[in-house]
């Protein structure tokens, strides 16, 4: 991944379109999955295409619209994972950025998720007084990503990882402390790590996030 760690930073800011024009970028890949950013210029669409695996759309910024045979409206933290073998293509109206996750055939998605069907990451993880709630959305031997709230007052200590890691803010705020350094993180920015960079979470505010983690 391209980022650099150890700052707070927004994916759509980053990734703004270009007028009349659809851009992406693959910010992590292995022979079987990949980790991309769209971004769609108003009135710009991407053609309905047929895949042979999953793919997991969530929009950052604007509203995009799924179309071809499956119709859902994604506004920022929407997301979908789209079935396979039928034609799905992305439509947006305004300036819009999405994230794409490529799901590789060994990936085990948590079977509350409905392929086809929209979902708000965040409404996956319910607040809990003084709990951190976890839930494993998908994860494969390369990647796991994970929806988690913070109630007000709750933390994990320091720790590291042994890949890179993304954090997406859902809702609310926390303090990232990332190699001795503090970050506040806000609903709708990003946060890297590293490979082994020692990292901690601290929410003195409900705090809602996903993580997406590399393990390959």
């Amino acid at each position: 991944m391209d980022e650099q760690a150890g700052r707070a930073f927004s994916i759509g800011a980053a990734n703004a379109p270009v007028p009349g024009c659809t851009v992406s970028r693959t910010v992590w890949q292995t022979p079987a999955a990949s980790l991309a950013y769209f971004s769609l210029a108003e009135g710009t669409d991407i053609s309905a295409e047929l895949y042979g695996y999953p793919k997991l759309q969530m929009a950052v910024t604007g509203k995009v619209q799924a179309t071809g045979a499956v119709s859902a409206l994604l506004g920022p933290g929407g997301a979908i994972v789209t079935p396979t073998g039928v034609p799905i293509g992305m439509r947006a109206d305004k300036n819009a950025v999405f994230i794409e996750l490529s799901l590789e055939k060994e990936t085990v998605m948590n079977p509350i998720i409905e392929a086809g069907r929209a979902f708000s990451l965040k409404d996956l993880v319910p607040y809990q007084d003084g709990r951190i709630v976890n839930m494993d959305v998908a994860s494969s031997p390369a990647y796991k990503l994970v929806a988690m709230s913070f109630d007000a007052g709750t933390a994990l200590a320091e720790h590291a990882a042994p890949g890179e890691a993304l954090v997406f803010a859902l809702d609310g705020e926390a303090t990232i402390a990332y190699e001795g350094e503090e970050h506040l993180l806000r609903a709708g920015e990003a946060f890297k790590f590293d490979a082994g960079g020692r990292h901690a979470v601290r929410a003195d505010k409900r705090f809602k996030m996903a993580l997406f983690l590399t393990l390959a």
